[in-house]
């Protein structure tokens, strides 16, 4: 069993140190062990009101990071040291940029701009920049959607680089496998996954079991349908027979191939969608976007 740095009594403690030096409800406290494995500190913060964050030792940059993302106004109550003793310390996150964390400890985290709901379709403007040509932000609130994404589902994304961001952000539980075939898409891949601070994202440069074994199985695939489809859905519903799909063309014939292909593969109940956007111009005329057919199955 993973032995865990900070443990229950570990965690009770803070909790206990926290109630008695502010007044902080801690009805209302989320917390986060970012000592473990896969845990995004950013889009906790951005999500919640009030982080109970846990961290180790030599994390150099960790309010730098929050800061260079937006959120420079949030307010860390914290101690110096590594027990919950002591005399309590208010500071905003943009006044610790430069100091990092030099002891295991707690801190809280206080956001009052967090936002309530789901980050749903982000603008394309806040993705790396690079090879990748970004799907329009209202298809992939379709796709997120049908991906019915929970906080610990794991999850696979072939060649949607910007559904496989906001993917890991919504499941903090969970892991995101994401395939990029191309070696300059798996570089602005990397470039999102820093930038977001992003820590339960695995990227792959292939569907196979030299790179997918020793991970998590997925339970849900979203994939831009290609050549190596079938290939793909072999592997893949190999490993998990239960596996749900969403399957993302702009190609007609493919779109109407797809409910004999899907069959062939065990998946029986099977919709397919397609999505028309039109945008209006400074010129007063609607300019039409692409329009994909998405296709969601599962057994």
């Amino acid at each position: 069993m993973e032995q865990n740095l900070f443990s229950n009594t570990h965690i009770l403690s803070w909790l206990k140190y926290f109630s008695d030096n502010t007044e902080i409800d801690l009805e209302h406290v989320k917390i986060l062990d970012i000592t473990r494995k896969n845990k995004n500190l950013i889009p906790t913060v951005e999500a919640h009101r009030c982080v109970l964050v846990f961290t180790e030792a030599g994390n150099k940059d960790i309010f730098y990071k929050m800061w260079d993302v937006g959120l420079g106004e949030c307010e860390v109550i914290y101690n110096e040291g590594s027990e919950p003793v002591g005399p309590i310390k208010r500071d905003k996150v943009r006044d610790m940029i430069d100091r990092g964390i030099n002891a295991s400890a707690g801190m809280i985290v206080l956001n009052p701009n967090a936002r309530s709901t789901v980050k749903f379709g982000m603008d394309n403007k806040l993705f790396a920049s690079g090879s990748v040509k970004y799907v329009g932000s209202e298809i992939r609130s379709v796709l997120l959607s049908k991906m019915h994404i929970h906080e610990s589902k794991n999850l696979c994304v072939i060649s949607g680089e910007s559904i496989a961001v906001e993917a890991a952000m919504m499941c903090g539980e969970g892991t995101v496998i994401a395939v990029e075939y191309k070696e300059s898409d798996r570089e602005t891949m990397e470039e999102n996954v820093q930038q977001f601070g992003l820590h339960n994202v695995q990227i792959v440069d292939h569907v196979g079991k030299d790179t997918m074994e020793a991970l998590p199985v997925p339970d849900t695939t979203m994939l831009v349908a290609s050549a190596s489809l079938e290939q793909e859905l072999e592997y893949l519903t190999g490993i998990n027979p239960k596996m749900e799909f969403v399957i993302y063309t702009l190609d007609f014939k493919v779109a109407a191939s797809m409910r004999d292909i899907l069959e062939s593969y065990g998946l029986r109940d099977i919709t397919i969608i397609q999505i028309a956007v039109s945008k209006l111009k400074s010129s007063n005329v609607f300019e039409n976007q692409p329009a994909p057919w998405i296709i969601s199955a599962k057994p």
